[in-house]
């Protein structure tokens, strides 16, 4: 599902026009962003998931087209867990 798949099925969902459903899905990746941007940021959404924050730490890899080693740098990641609901539907 695209982006745009979730804004038309939003829309007809609750009824409401393309544009304010895209408006409003902006309006959630900005907020879930923003909260994940803090030191120790985390969203909760009861039933569906959490998203959270981790530092990965460096570490060596392998270029996969010459085999020669690389070092990795540290970053953060986000990482999804399912809730519940969503383990229980899928």
């Amino acid at each position: 599902m695209t982006k745009a798949d979730l804004v038309e099925k939003m829309a007809n969902d609750a009824k409401i026009t393309k544009v304010a459903a895209a408006t409003a899905l902006e309006a959630f990746m900005d907020g879930v962003t923003k909260a994940l941007k803090k030191k120790d940021g985390k969203v909760a959404l009861v039933g569906f998931g959490t998203f959270s924050k981790i530092r990965r730490k460096a570490r060596k890899g392998r270029n996969p087209q010459t085999g020669e080693p690389i070092k990795i740098k540290a970053c953060n990641v986000v990482k999804f867990r399912p809730g519940k609901k969503l383990k229980e539907a899928i």
